[in-house]
């Protein structure tokens, strides 16, 4: 048996940045309103035909291999973690086997949208500690901006999301008192509407119903979220799992160096921090500048954290991670 580690990160954002009072240019909201609610001042958008879901995440990748120290066809597995394909089909998990040039690895999609990094951590992890791969590419990437309502219609979720890509490279390590202690994830469907986009899909609205109808008013192919019962349940469960982590490693809160959360409301992030009585310090936030960038939040936020050497050998770190499904988990490192 052995642990897997992390041995490389990188991250890759859009130039383009929108603030604020560029979207209250084209809709009815304002800075303050925004940062009250989200704590959000700023995000990265791309500019059409010059990114995609897939590429952010390859030249993300591009960082964490060569941080890594791993050459490209060492790499034995690649799992991309999105909600926001380049395609209906195939996912971008093959897309980045093609434009990385790696060998014909084995290539998997997760999509578990705002916790789709944690659980594609923990399939990589599952897959070194049974001895299977030694070097396992996990990517989260979001392209969010083309698939917003960009109205006053729809502003209570599209000032929220931005675009970006994070990547890591997972490898073996032997010392068991290193790496990805351990990983627990978690999901209660019965609330997946609250949070959803239920068209194109083949349950309720496909394309050919939404050309039929053609109707300026459906709704249906726009992000849904029911705020105040996301928000609600999501401060619940990121404490439940982040406890659950420390206790299958007889660890205290006063143990953590450094807890990294998925970056959907600062005020989550705030609400979880003060009930654990973390410092500053403690906690890694920078949703202000990327805003929520689902599957990618963690990733850009671990890489950030460690580029800015808040992350040192021998640190405890929490990854914890709660959306749409509802999915949530969290993973205990030792760096």
């Amino acid at each position: 048996m052995y642990h897997s580690k992390i041995s490389g990160l990188g991250y890759y954002v859009p130039e383009n940045i929108v603030t604020n009072d560029d979207l209250a240019k084209k809709m009815d909201t304002n800075d303050e309103w925004i940062q009250e609610r989200t704590g959000i001042q700023e995000r990265r958008h791309i500019i059409r035909g010059e990114d995609t879901t897939t590429s952010m995440g390859v030249k993300a990748a591009k960082i964490a291999i060569e941080r890594s120290g791993v050459a490209n066809e060492d790499i034995d597995f690649v799992i991309f973690a999105t909600l926001s394909p380049d395609y209906y089909f195939p996912g971008p998990g093959v897309l980045v086997q093609r434009d990385l040039g790696l060998r014909t690895v084995g290539a998997l999609d997760v999509r578990n949208q705002c916790s789709g990094f944690v659980y594609a951590i923990s399939i990589a992890d599952q897959y070194i500690k049974t001895g299977m791969y030694k070097n396992v590419l996990v990517i989260g990437s979001e392209l969010h901006s083309t698939g917003l309502d960009m109205t006053t219609r729809g502003r209570g979720v599209s000032v929220i999301f931005g675009d970006g890509a994070g990547a890591a490279v997972l490898s073996r390590e032997e010392d068991l008192s290193k790496g990805i202690l351990s990983t627990h994830l978690h999901s209660e469907g019965q609330h997946a509407e609250e949070l959803s986009l239920v068209a194109p899909g083949m349950g309720k609205r496909w394309v050919t119903d939404i050309i039929a109808d053609n109707d300026p008013n459906d709704e249906s192919y726009y992000p849904y979220m029911n705020g105040q019962f996301v928000f609600k349940n999501a401060v619940v469960r990121f404490s439940e799992v982040i406890n659950e982590g420390l206790q299958a490693n007889n660890l205290q809160v006063s143990d953590i160096n450094l807890l990294v959360p998925h970056q959907a409301n600062l005020r989550i992030s705030q609400f979880i921090q003060h009930k654990f009585r973390l410092t500053d310090d403690q906690v890694f936030n920078n949703i202000q500048k990327y805003g929520n960038t689902t599957a990618a939040s963690i990733p850009i936020a671990l890489t950030e954290a460690w580029e800015q050497g808040k992350i040192k050998s021998g640190d405890l770190v929490v990854l914890a991670a709660f959306g749409s499904g509802f999915t949530w988990g969290s993973v205990i490192i030792r760096w």
